[in-house]
């Protein structure tokens, strides 16, 4: 006999997927590196207060992680971090140096050799000093990285420069004991990458007001006996052409991801290895992110893809890409080699991200590291369908469908299940096609889900991306309301149970949504961007301080468009109940900008609330915060649909 199914309404079915085993498994591995024959990375530890650890995995095949609470490897270059530890190998075991979340200082530790040690100093200017994409050079007594420092008080008061930090620890009380690699020159730098041997060293830099996915340049400079850059200059990029990561081959030649042509395609010395419109790189949000390595025999491990981002190995010779086998369909811009071996973080619509390790030689894929084990009977996971609209104008808009999916339940016959329209954050970003135990949070319950992948995202070339220049609040809203009008006109949406959802970016857009259309009934609106004057004269962080030239308009042009398009100037228009979730350590998306718009919404009697988390910034981290964050979207959505789901602490809705 087989298990019974229950007729229950949408949005009432039991699950097992609650809301601590989605925050127990939120994050991923990350900053994946070979140290000597090891391959190492950072993980995330939800309920360790948020923090991430490194892990290192032994010839052997075992895991250990190699710094207990409270080290927490974690960069706040830029604000979104990248790369935070570098290390090499010795005679007296690895020396590894990473940036401690906590001080943003730089320490240097051997596994079992003692407590990490500090090797930069502290400053009590503005955000101090932080540093980002350490690579060791022991032979020179040096890690070469880079240095964001604050000059003034102001968000945007710092400079941020290549450097050379000693080793020796004689630069952990004094700042003049670094070692400036070269001057001053660009307003953003990535980490130096030096050549084979040892003459050259090639970074990327950008300025204000452009964005790294809008136009960066290719640095090369000799490097000089006293080992500072000489001689630098600009061997590729531009105001209108991205350069997404630079290193270099075995044999000294210098690759460099490009998208001149439209899409981010590989080079070598400049000539195109691959041309394909397809994306073979990604926006820059952290630094040190790699969408390709070179191995030793002269092949390139690559991601690349519309949309989905997957393994190969190219050729550069004859310009062929041989995908790696196995169920991952989705990689993360984390890729190292070592000999013909190649590790990466993968994952699939039906399995978290893992590390995985591909033998060039063989072709031969395996998972090495953070294995994915299903946290409840997979039956509950979501079923994705990938799915093309169309939006104004006939425009193609992308997205993932996520219908309400539970083996143990079915809806009564003709009713329409609430649907979730998700926009992602960025805006210049966009939905893995990957399994989310959030998702899986609604859809087993009965609420179906769409990952809008508006225009303006990555992963469909420039064309796509430049949707959405000085177009923002108006495309990304438009893409959204024509993917939810669309399941509501094709009877797989109930057209009176939509929401809209996101954050940053995101939370902007469903704020936007719900001031500019009349197609949800409510919505959740987390860390977002609310009135776009404040935001765009001062409220933010110094790397997106002035990505609202592009994405708004020039401010000294067009002022009045920064009013007409924030939800904060237009808070009468919002007549549908909201959630707003908000950290108040954030300072990408403050506060004010949340208390701005309740401000303006006061006495309106519109049913909404306001939950903010102590120790909390941009992104939520710690397990207790996302339990209580996803506990009160799904109270909102059942108060306003008329679900029952059971076991949900009900969320006090405000006048």
């Amino acid at each position: 006999m087989g298990e019974s199914v229950s007729t229950l309404s949408y949005g009432s079915w039991p699950s097992p997927v609650d809301a601590a085993l989605a925050a127990a498994h939120d994050g991923r591995p990350d900053d994946v590196a070979f140290v000597g024959d090891e391959v190492w990375w950072t993980a995330p530890r939800p309920t360790e207060g948020g923090r991430r650890t490194l892990v290192r995995r032994h010839a052997d095949g075992t895991e250990e992680p190699v710094l207990p609470a409270p080290w927490n490897v974690r960069s706040r270059v830029i604000e979104y971090g990248g790369r935070p530890w570098g290390a090499v190998t010795t005679d007296s075991g690895p020396l590894v140096v990473f940036v401690n979340f906590a001080d943003q200082r730089l320490y240097a530790f051997t596994p079992g050799g003692g407590e990490p040690r500090p090797l930069t100093p502290l400053s009590t200017v503005g955000g101090g000093l932080r540093w980002i994409e350490p690579d060791p050079h022991p032979a020179r007594g040096e890690v070469w990285c880079v240095l964001e420092e604050f000059t003034g008080e102001g968000p945007t008061d710092l400079r941020r420069v290549p450097v050379a930090v000693p080793l020796d620890g004689s630069a952990a009380d004094d700042r003049a004991a670094v070692r400036e690699l070269a001057p001053e020159r660009h307003r953003f730098v990535t980490g130096p990458r030096l050549s084979p041997d040892g003459r050259r060293a090639a970074w990327l830099a950008w300025d204000h007001p452009r964005m790294p996915w809008d136009g960066t340049e290719l640095i090369v400079a000799e490097v000089g006996p006293e080992g500072t850059f000489q001689d630098a200059r600009t061997v590729a990029g531009g105001p209108e052409e991205s350069i997404a990561q630079a290193d270099w081959a075995p044999d000294g030649t210098l690759l460099h991801v490009s998208d001149r042509t439209g899409w981010w395609n590989l080079y070598r010395d400049g000539r195109p290895l691959c041309a394909r419109e397809e994306e073979f790189g990604g926006p820059l949000w952290k630094l040190g992110q790699r969408w390709f390595a070179p191995l030793d025999s002269g092949l390139i491990a690559v991601l690349h893809g519309r949309g989905a981002a997957v393994l190969g190995i190219l050729d550069p010779e004859t310009g062929e890409v041989v995908d790696a086998a196995g169920p991952w369909t989705e990689f993360a811009p984390a890729l190292a080699a070592h000999g013909e071996r190649v590790v990466g973080v993968g994952a699939s619509a039906h399995s978290g991200f893992e590390v995985v390790e591909l033998d060039a030689r063989t072709g031969r894929a395996r998972v090495i590291g953070a294995p994915h084990e299903d946290a409840t009977d997979p039956a509950y996971y979501p079923q994705p369908r990938i799915r093309t609209f169309q939006g104004p104008g006939g425009r193609e808009i992308h997205a993932h469908l996520y219908p309400p999916h539970n083996p143990g339940c079915r809806a009564p016959e003709g009713e329409l299940p609430p649907y979730v329209i998700w926009a992602h954050g960025g805006p210049t970003s966009r939905a893995p096609l990957v399994l989310d135990l959030e998702i899986a949070y609604f859809t087993s319950r009965g609420i179906g889900v769409a990952e809008v992948n508006y225009g303006g995202s990555s992963g469909h070339g420039r064309e796509y991306r430049n949707r959405l220049r000085e177009q923002w609040g108006v495309v990304d809203v438009e893409d959204c309301a024509a993917v939810a009008l669309a399941l509501a006109e094709e009877g797989t949406a109930d057209p009176e149970r939509l929401a809209v959802r996101g954050g940053s970016a995101g939370g902007w857009t469903s704020a936007a949504s719900l001031a500019g259309t009349d197609v949800y009934a409510c919505g959740t609106i987390l860390y977002p961007i609310l009135d776009l004057t404040g935001w765009g004269t001062g409220e933010t962080h110094d790397f997106e301080s002035q990505y609202l030239e592009s994405l708004i308009g020039p401010y000294a042009e067009v002022p009045d468009r920064y009013t007409e398009r924030s939800p904060a100037e237009h808070a009468e228009s919002v007549t549908a109940p909201f959630l707003l979730l908000q950290g108040l350590d954030d300072v990408i998306c403050p506060p004010v900008q949340c208390e701005r718009f309740l401000a303006r919404m006061a006495g309106r009697g519109v049913p909404h609330a306001y939950l903010t988390f102590e120790g909390e910034g941009h992104g939520f981290r710690r397990a207790e915060t996302m339990v209580r964050a996803l506990e009160a979207e799904l109270s909102l959505y059942a108060q306003t649909f008329g679900l029952t789901p059971p076991g949900v602490p009900t969320l006090e809705l405000s006048r």
